[in-house]
Formats: C-alpha cells, sequence, structure tokens
C-alpha cells in the first residue's frame, strides 16, 4: 500500500515532469497534503496522478486545506499554473471561494467528494463550472426507495432506527415514499443502538408480521439483529444502508444481508483492469482512489475533445459519455451524475458484491 510520504515524491516527480514538459491536457488535482485529512488526499492523488501519468497528461498539484475562505487562493494557484480542468475537491469550503474565479478562468472542477446541493443550486444560479462526480444528498435514499418498491412492495415491511440524523432522516425518506405509493410498514421502531443483544426487537418484529425489514442504523447493530433474529428463527430479508461499508468486526455480519451503498470498485469487472494496474505501482485501490483516477480520465478525454472540436471543455464534459473504471458516467445539464452510484448489494462472507440474478 503506498503511503503518504510515497504519494509526495510520486507528485513531486509528476510535477517536476510538468515543469520540463508540459504535455496533453493540463489537470490541477486539488487535495489535501497535510493535516487529518491526508490520509483522503492521498487516495485522491494517487488515483488522478497515476491517470495524468498513464494519459500523458500534465499534473499540478494543489494542497487543499479545507478551512474556511481558502478556496480563492486555491482558484488563483490552479490560474496562475494554467490549468484546463481541475478534480478533487475534497471540501465544500474549497469550492466555495475557489468557483467564482474558477468561472471567470472557464476551469471546470470535478469534485469526487463534495454531496451539498445548496452548493450545486448555487453553482448553476451563479454559472460557476461545478461537477459532481458523486452522489448528491438524497441519492442514498432514492436508491434504497427504488429497490423496495421494485422487491419488496407485495411483502409486510418494518422500518426501524438507530436515532441518529442520518439513520432518522433516511427512514423517514422511505417511509414518506412508501405511504405516497399507497404502502404502510406494519412496524416502525427507534432501536437502542450500540446493544450486545436485540432479542426483544426482533421478537416484535414477528409479532407484527414483518419479514422485511430496513434498518437505518450502522453495520454492527445490523449484524446484532441478523445474528438474533438466525437464532430465534424468526426469517427476516434485512436491507442496511451505505453505512453497512465499515470494518466487519467485533460481530461478523451474516452472509445474505443487503446494502445499498457505494460499491467497492477494484472487485466490480469495470475497475478490475485498473486496481491491478495500480497495486502493481503499490497503490491499494480504496477509498477515493478509483473515483478519482476516473475524474482524471473524464478530465482528459473531455480536454481532448474540446480541442479537437474548438469548444469549452465544460461543454466537452456535458457532451459525452465516459468508460470508466468506476462504470460509465455521464452528466445531467445539472452537472450531476446522470446515473444513481448507490447500488445494491450483498454481503458474502469477504465483501459486499451485487447479488446473483434470480432463478426463473
Amino acid at each position: 500500500m503506498i503511503n503518504l510520504r510515497g504519494i509526495a515524491a510520486f507528485l513531486a516527480l509528476l510535477g517536476a515532469a510538468a515543469e520540463s514538459h508540459a504535455a496533453g491536457v493540463t489537470i490541477g488535482v486539488v487535495a489535501p497534503q497535510n493535516g487529518p485529512l491526508a490520509l483522503l488526499g492521498a487516495q485522491i492523488a494517487a488515483g488522478a496522478g497515476f491517470e495524468i501519468q498513464q494519459s500523458g497528461n500534465t499534473l499540478v498539484a494543489i494542497n487543499e486545506t479545507c478551512e474556511d475562505n481558502s478556496g480563492a487562493a486555491v482558484a488563483d494557484a490552479l490560474v496562475n499554473a494554467k490549468v484546463q480542468v481541475a478534480v478533487g475537491f475534497l471540501c465544500s469550503e474549497t469550492l466555495e471561494g475557489a468557483l467564482p474565479k474558477l468561472k471567470d478562468a472557464n476551469i471546470p472542477a470535478i469534485t469526487v467528494s463534495v454531496r451539498s446541493r445548496i452548493l450545486m443550486e448555487d453553482a448553476l444560479k451563479n454559472g460557476w463550472p461545478l461537477f459532481r462526480a458523486a452522489p448528491a444528498d438524497g441519492a442514498e435514499a432514492a436508491k434504497v426507495i427504488e429497490v423496495i418498491l421494485k422487491d419488496w412492495a407485495a411483502d409486510p415491511i418494518a422500518l426501524i432506527e438507530d436515532g441518529t440524523i442520518h439513520g432518522r432522516e433516511l427512514t423517514e425518506a422511505v417511509r414518506n415514499a412508501l405511504e405516497q405509493n399507497g404502502l404502510k410498514p406494519v412496524f416502525t421502531d427507534t432501536y437502542r443502538p450500540g446493544q450486545e443483544q436485540q432479542i426483544a426487537l426482533v421478537r416484535r418484529l414477528k409479532r407484527a408480521g414483518a419479514t422485511r425489514v430496513f434498518i437505518g442504523g450502522d453495520r454492527n447493530d445490523v449484524a446484532v439483529i441478523a445474528r438474533d433474529a438466525k437464532a430465534e428463527n424468526i426469517q427476516l430479508s434485512i436491507l442496511g444502508g451505505d453505512a453497512m461499508r465499515a470494518a466487519d468486526q467485533p460481530l461478523p455480519l451474516d452472509a445474505g444481508v443487503r446494502a445499498v451503498a457505494l460499491p467497492e470498485y477494484a472487485i466490480l469487472p469495470e475497475g478490475t483492469a485498473a486496481a491491478d494496474a495500480l497495486r502493481a505501482k503499490g497503490i491499494e485501490p480504496e477509498g477515493y482512489v478509483l473515483p478519482s483516477l476516473a475524474a482524471a480520465l473524464i478530465a482528459g478525454q473531455a480536454g481532448q475533445a474540446a480541442a479537437a472540436a474548438g469548444k469549452p471543455l465544460q461543454e466537452a464534459l456535458l457532451d459525452a459519455t465516459f468508460q470508466t473504471p468506476v462504470g460509465t458516467i455521464a452528466f445531467t445539464g445539472a452537472h450531476e451524475l446522470s446515473q444513481n452510484p448507490y447500488r445494491l448489494l450483498e454481503w458474502r462472507g469477504n465483501g459486499f458484491f451485487p447479488p446473483a440474478a434470480p432463478t426463473q
């Protein structure tokens, strides 16, 4: 696995090459290089830097502090380096200050992290060149709702959550959508999280007649509920959210539990080749590595297309569909991903994978 020192050396080599010979599309990579977010920044730098090097483009690495009022300086650095497009942007604080100046310089910004709907609304209203290569707020709930309406509509459904803001809001969004579609859960509850056992809860689910349960809670709570339902011989189909992407401890999750979550792209068909190439360079394709690689690939291809057609790079981003290691990506007119990146996944003991197609 590449470490932070390795990332710094890697970027230094690329930067030195860029200074001596700028080639292809000049792409800014904006990510934290130190401080508490340096590990995430290293993932962004590793993925984007690998793709930029492979494609023969030019990398300009810009440190992102994620502090309030830091964005203008980031934008100035990008403009002074004559970048054509920038990727990364872990924090909304950076974009809030950078986008007005990036608009004046015609430099699109592709974020792999920021989910704020308000920021995108402001960007569209002001003509700021922001593109989101990450899920927007509400995308997780939308996918959960889609899955439940498609697969569970004819079954007795329970909705339970752990009382946290995210768990409550996610479960409430699902409940509202069910009611709008004429469906009423047979059981709803807020459970106490972090308990060693949930036998009373699973018995109440049985008494209510629930056979399908959506849980707005963390992975360990879901594991406890699944274990106790199995011990009580209560047949429950369990679905969780993106919080299920966590360490499989202290209690292992039962195989067959499902989650609506962002996939581990490295184990999916579209991501394996890039993952293998990264590992050959000592880079583990975790976290933001493959999404950032995809963002840099999109930036490079859009830059080339814009130059060939003699049109603004922002138009090229909107006009094309890109085949990337995280799947097919296209942007809507609102600069959002055209397809929801959340997927229905199933735990198989060593990872979340797409469920097998039902047998006929």
